[in-house]
């Protein structure tokens, strides 16, 4: 894959926060994700670059924009084409982890056996673990079981995405990210998690028989199996890059610097080099036409 892609697609990034940035606080989050993702199979470009699969969200976080919360981001992934899985629109249980404990951990064990492993290979006690986990009343179990057990909890507001490469970046005092969220979100992550060296374990959860078909149709014969990263973002090489809207775990939101200008905090990560750089740009807004999430998701379409 073209490493010189990796500047294209932050470009959109950036112009997919700047975009979003005008909602911030606005209480309508309907307006600020005026635009679907991308759908699967959906084909898009000149067809004169190299074929990838795409994966996007334009504003990772509509009610967190409306409310002016953290966490909130542009995010997109790049793979070799035939990589991304096509994930269904539906809850998906995770367990993502940094290169000290990838390979080492299963989704299939249970949250103590989990928490035991950690510790092994993570050279840890319980008490100095700290697990991140969606605030979430369907979480209600899983954070009664990490407290029981003695770890320490960082609850998330909003992110998914978010907290789950926190479990991998470099200068985290995140150890785990347990429990579920969106599988498109999922994939995302994934490809993070891939351009960090750590380990995203997946398994989908269809609420009843119509969305087991409807995942059985996308080509996942078995639904509720655990999904590997080669599951999600393949074997190949992959770009990721992220642009705060509003500041987060790891990325500030879009500052405006007066009346004609704006800045904008993006990360940008490859799996083949595994290379983390941040980008720092100041944007000339009278110079630059910022568009609306649906004129972002046309950018991505011309990559």
């Amino acid at each position: 894959m073209d490493r010189e892609l990796a500047l294209e697609i932050v470009r959109v990034t950036e112009l997919g926060a700047l975009s979003s940035a005008r909602w911030i606080g606005r209480g309508d989050k309907n307006a600020a994700d005026d635009a679907p993702m991308l759908y699967i199979g959906e084909k898009v470009g000149n067809q004169k670059g190299p074929s990838v699969d795409v994966a996007v969200d334009p504003l990772e976080g509509t009610e967190v924009v409306a409310c002016g919360l953290h966490n909130a981001q542009s995010v997109i992934a790049i793979a070799d084409q035939g990589s991304l899985l096509h994930a269904p629109d539906i809850y998906m249980e995770k367990l993502a982890c940094g290169p000290e404990l990838a390979g080492k951990l299963s989704l299939e064990d249970p949250v103590e056996v989990t928490l035991q492993k950690a510790c092994l290979f993570s050279g840890k006690s319980l008490s100095e673990l700290t697990v991140m986990v969606l605030d979430r009343k369907r979480h209600e179990q899983l954070i009664h079981s990490l407290r029981e057990a003695g770890v320490r909890i960082k609850l998330l507001g909003h992110g998914d995405v978010a907290g789950a490469i926190a479990a991998a970046l470099p200068d985290s005092d995140v150890d785990l990210y347990m429990g579920s969220g969106g599988a498109p979100e999922g994939v995302l992550a994934a490809a993070a998690l891939k351009c960090l060296g750590g380990e995203m374990q997946g398994r989908l959860l269809p609420d009843g028989p119509l969305e087991q078909q409807r995942c059985i149709r996308m080509g996942i014969a078995n639904p509720t199996r655990v999904l590997y990263m080669e599951d999600m973002v393949g074997t190949g090489d992959v770009l990721f890059a992220a642009t705060g809207v509003t500041s987060g775990e790891f990325l500030n939101g879009v500052r405006f610097i007066g009346k004609e200008r704006a800045e904008t905090h993006s990360v940008i990560m490859r799996a083949q080099s595994r290379t983390i750089r941040y980008i720092r740009s100041i944007h000339f807004l009278p110079g630059k036409e910022i568009p609306d999430a649906l004129t972002v998701r046309q950018n991505v379409a011309s990559l």
